[in-house]
């Protein structure tokens, strides 16, 4: 975990629990948890990359997305492998420096050219065989949070969060 410079997540089944309510009018609403958006802000203030690459495509998840600091929001993406390669030739990142957090078979290739595969507890069975870290807790439940603050523990960078300047 001490290579690790970025954070790229999947949104539904990783930052939502993949459930979908749909309003009368068709709008579909999905909820995040705000301890995952929390470690999410606390990766990017502390200098790490943070990406999101979905096949979905909902303005809620960009707004709430924009609101936490992240820019490299990628929704609607038809080829997470290509959308891969462009984030990290854009930015000059290695991909073994890279954890990829996914939950279902659209993640199943680009989670094969990242440093850390990792997923939630509840993924498909796919998934977590490719899987070097499975965390115990479900997606959309704090599972983001659980590898954010994992790879900030072994590098020294968690605690050092929270100076004082982070209540």
């Amino acid at each position: 975990m001490n290579h690790i410079t970025t954070f790229i997540f999947d949104v539904d089944g990783v930052l939502t629990d993949s459930s979908v309510h749909i309003t009368p009018s068709g709008e579909m609403l999905r909820v995040m948890n705000i301890r995952d958006g929390f470690a999410m802000k606390a990766a990017l203030e502390t200098g790490y990359n943070v990406c999101i690459i979905s096949g979905g495509n909902n303005e809620g998840v960009r707004i709430r997305l924009r609101n936490l600091g992240i820019t490299d929001i990628h929704l609607a993406s038809p080829n997470k492998v290509d959308t891969f390669n462009e984030y990290i030739e854009l930015y000059q990142i290695k991909p073994e420096n890279v954890l990829y957090m996914g939950d279902d078979i659209p993640d199943y290739h680009v989670m094969q050219l990242v440093g850390l595969p990792t997923c939630p507890v509840d993924a498909s069975p796919e998934i977590k065989t490719i899987s070097n870290y499975i965390s115990h807790i479900k997606g959309g439940r704090g599972a983001v949070r659980d590898v954010i603050e994992q790879v900030m523990k072994v590098q020294g960078k968690w605690h050092t969060y929270f100076d004082g300047k982070h209540d």
